[in-house]
């Protein structure tokens, strides 16, 4: 059995960063990534301390939407012509509207979901939301 032995006692001169920069590069992708994450501020509007919120919550509309084209509102039964003239009725009040609560059967039409939904957005209706009577 042969083993060598180092004649010499200099010092190693060369030494292997690879190792080093490897993980310097995987550091600095990591600090990358994260950094927007923290640095980003989420704004929020918090009420001023001598703000009271409204007590005078306005009552929701119902519109139900059946198959067959069969809208209701506020349970009961109108035309086209009587939904988009009630929802321009809301459109125009002054302040606060009130919210609409869309009931869609599983058997109504996409598109007479989408004709209400359509006619509340071009009359500004804003405050809208899906329930399941």
């Amino acid at each position: 059995m042969a083993f060598s032995a180092r004649q010499d006692a200099a010092p190693i001169s060369g030494i292997n960063v690879t190792p080093l920069v490897d993980v310097l590069l995987v550091l600095l992708i990591i600090f990358m990534i994260s950094a927007p994450v923290v640095a980003h501020k989420a704004r929020v509007d918090l009420p001023s301390p001598g703000t009271q919120p409204s007590t005078a919550m306005l009552e929701p509309i119902d519109i139900t939407i059946e198959a067959g084209s069969m809208t209701f509102w506020n349970h009961v039964l109108v035309t086209d012509a009587a939904l988009a003239t009630q929802m321009q009725i809301l459109g125009s009040r002054e302040g606060d509207k009130p919210a609409i609560h869309i009931s869609a059967s599983d058997n109504a039409a996409y598109e007479d979901v989408a004709k209400v939904l359509a006619e509340a957005k071009v009359n500004g209706l804003s405050k809208i939301d899906f329930v399941n009577h």
